[in-house]
């Protein structure tokens, strides 16, 4: 795709007239939630949020995998690099979420564990082969759009007989989460803007219960700001038509059925289990465990890591937040207590987490 067609879904005049077809459909109030924290990010950094009509309620969903980490998984983190000749390897968003006691691993750090910030899961697999006599743990923290990365990593390592590479599998899910979401008599949402980046791996096929079970609208879009208006004149047409249905507008991107290759590696290593999510609680089916032929890579299973509930950070709203309950600046931390420089929650911390983006790009 040339350099000029892209540019298209930048275009000030499409938006322009994009908005005006939008205020012409209106017709009464629409909530519409995101469900990828680089939507969320892309909502605000473009401006949209700010020039939406105040019928077009935006809510942001659970879509920062580092956001939806729950608080015991986190303890699990620095319970894991307080121990002798284990080496962490993370990306570098998961190193000041916190656990349910507020600490997180920059603080395990500081204590003297080694915490180490990679950019691929593969080098996690040089850190492993480079220290023969310490374990290497990789964090597996993600959704759909990493799982598979992380499958082959873990698929190289059993080929190359690397035994003290290690994993801890907290993937999360996304269709069984907007299944609870949308189920939640508390939260109203009118329609979805779908993940991009966990589409390109499972295509729009697991988001049709939207349509079929509840009667939404849901859009698989783009991440410019003619992908987003077109997703959200779509919902608004969808919405008065009474025609509820999953569309991909992310045609450049997406494919109706995904990566299947990619999913077919993320389930030769991986099988469905229950998962927390931070602020929602367990939900079954929603996350990945190891399958008992790879259960050497488990980190969990190695160190017999016991992930149970645990009280939510004293104050923190982001539970609300990921829910769609409540918009940041409603959070009594946000802005004050919590911020980009001293976070109290994830929300806040990770680039895609909406309290960060609120924080950094709101206009009142």
């Amino acid at each position: 795709m040339t350099l000029e067609i892209l540019e298209k879904f930048k275009d000030p005049e499409l938006c322009r007239e994009l908005l005006g077809r939008l205020r012409e459909e209106l017709d009464g109030e629409i909530r519409f939630m995101e469900v990828c924290g680089t939507h969320t990010v892309a909502i605000f950094r473009s401006g949209l949020h700010s020039v939406l009509p105040a019928e077009v309620i935006h809510l942001s969903g659970p879509g920062c995998p580092v956001c939806v980490t729950h608080e015991s998984e986190v303890n699990s983190f620095i319970d894991l690099a307080g121990k002798d000749n284990v080496i962490i390897a993370t990306f570098g968003d998961l190193i000041k979420v916190p656990g349910d006691k507020g600490h997180c691993l920059k603080n395990a750090q500081a204590d003297g564990a080694r915490v180490e910030i990679i950019y691929s899961p593969f080098d996690a697999l040089e850190i492993a082969r480079k220290n023969p006599d310490s374990t290497v743990v990789f964090l597996g923290v993600g959704f759909e759009t990493t799982a598979p990365t992380i499958a082959g990593t873990v698929l190289m390592a059993k080929q190359e007989g690397l035994k003290n590479f290690k994993v801890l599998s907290f993937h999360k899910l996304v269709p069984p989460a907007l299944d609870v979401l949308i189920s939640d008599p508390e939260t109203r949402i009118d329609g979805f803007i779908l993940p991009g980046h966990v589409s390109t791996v499972i295509g729009i096929h697991p988001y049709d219960f939207i349509g079929e079970k509840y009667g939404k609208p849901a859009v698989v879009t783009g991440f410019d700001p003619v992908d987003i208006l077109q997703a959200l004149l779509f919902m608004i047409r969808s919405s008065k038509e009474d025609r509820p249905a999953t569309v991909n507008q992310y045609t450049r991107g997406v494919s109706e059925f995904g990566n299947p290759k990619a999913v077919e590696i993320m389930y030769q290593v991986f099988e469905t289990s229950d998962a927390l999510w931070r602020g929602i609680g367990r939900i079954p089916a929603s996350g990945l465990e190891f399958r008992e032929e790879f259960a050497e890579f488990d980190a969990k299973r190695i160190f017999d890591l016991k992930i149970g509930e645990c009280p939510p950070l004293p104050g923190c709203k982001c539970g609300d937040v990921l829910k769609g309950k409540m918009t940041p600046e409603q959070c009594p931390l946000f802005g004050k207590a919590c911020n980009p420089a001293k976070p109290v929650g994830p929300c806040m911390v990770s680039t895609e987490g909406s309290c960060a983006a609120y924080f950094k790009y709101k206009v009142d």
